[in-house]
């Protein structure tokens, strides 16, 4: 079966098909086109929702078109339509969802509503193995850090997430403390590759609490502060800071999950979402893990960040697992993870 995916819950417009057989359950992306918006909101600082939703309904008709002559297939091809229709940006959501339903009453075919995270948290299957069930997963992106223990498809128990910024928008609010564009993820990466992590003495939220939550508004906090504080913000100094917040932040990420593996007696760990392309994290997490002997599966760096080919893979997983398709008759910004149903 062929499906058509559709990705715009934040600022990336992304189309994908995937070609599958949900007896075997072997599949492959057969087409995927992705158009970022970074340029149009770095002025901004950030992500502007009404332009956000705007450039979604300006790219989405051409990129569908792209993807289909790539593919070199017909509608009467495809089978399905996946869409994100949540968590995200409302506008975002239904300029994608409204164009998904409209492709699918005009072709006869299903409409397929797929949760965004689950799109992230079954990416690495796309261009690898997912861990054999249980395992849990590590999912740090701009707006969400949570970790979750993953029964099957389908069936996800949150144990731990962020009771305030998430880790993504720790980088993003640091960068800017900086000097440094948006998105501040990759830029704090690039600066900290020569810097000094141990320079600036910055917290390691709520690391000492007994429970799995993460809380990184504080660590913001102290950036902010440690660089008021400093008689001049030059290169060096940015190296470093840099540094101590890809450090700080990364080694919270890593004990919280190591610990989420030992409290569910798990020996597999998958880590996805944007933040899971950060190198350091990569490797830190491989060392730590591979010393307690707990296996860690993780996407290419190209799936990390938001596409359409997670939402066409996760629409697969579903079908192949014969799992429900949630009732969403349009979008939900807020839509749980853990409400998900078989």
């Amino acid at each position: 079966m062929n499906i058509l995916a559709i990705e715009s819950s934040c600022d990336e417009t992304a189309v994908a098909v995937y070609q599958g057989d949900i007896h075997t359950g072997q599949g492959s992306l057969i087409a995927e086109t992705i158009a970022s918006q970074i340029d149009t909101h770095a002025r901004f600082g950030g992500v502007v929702p009404e332009i956000a939703s705007r450039e979604h309904l300006r790219v989405l008709p051409m990129l569908v078109d792209d993807v289909m002559v790539n593919a070199s297939l017909a509608w009467g091809d495809i089978d399905a339509v996946a869409v994100t229709s949540g968590p995200g940006l409302m506008g975002a959501l239904l300029v994608g969802s409204s164009y998904a339903r409209g492709l699918a009453l005009a072709n006869n075919i299903p409409v397929l509503p797929i949760h965004h995270m689950e799109g992230h948290l079954l990416a690495p299957g796309l261009d690898g193995e997912l861990p054999a069930f249980p395992f849990i997963a590590l999912l740090v992106s701009g707006g969400h850090t949570m970790l979750i223990r993953v029964n099957g498809i389908g069936s996800y128990k949150v144990i731990g997430q962020t009771l305030d910024d998430a880790a993504g928008e720790c980088f993003d609010k640091s960068a800017r403390v900086l000097g440094l564009p948006y998105p501040g993820g990759p830029e704090i990466a690039k600066l900290a590759v020569n810097g000094d992590r141990k320079r600036f003495k910055l917290p390691r939220p709520m690391l000492q609490k007994d429970n799995l939550n993460f809380s990184f508004s504080g660590l913001k906090t102290a950036v902010m502060y440690a660089v008021r504080d400093l008689d001049v913000l030059d290169d060096v100094s940015r190296q470093d800071m840099a540094a101590g917040v890809e450090a700080a932040v990364g080694e919270v990420l890593v004990k919280k999950s190591l610990k989420a593996c030992e409290q569910e007696d798990i020996s597999r760990l998958l880590i996805a979402g944007g933040v899971a392309a950060n190198m350091y994290l990569r490797e830190l997490l491989n060392v730590e893990a591979g010393k307690r002997g707990i296996s860690v599966s993780l996407p290419s760096p190209s799936y990390c960040t938001d596409n359409a080919a997670m939402i066409a893979y996760a629409a697969f997983q579903r079908l192949c697992a014969k799992a429900s398709f949630e009732s969403v008759k349009d979008v939900n910004p807020r839509w749980s993870l853990s409400g998900l149903s078989l």
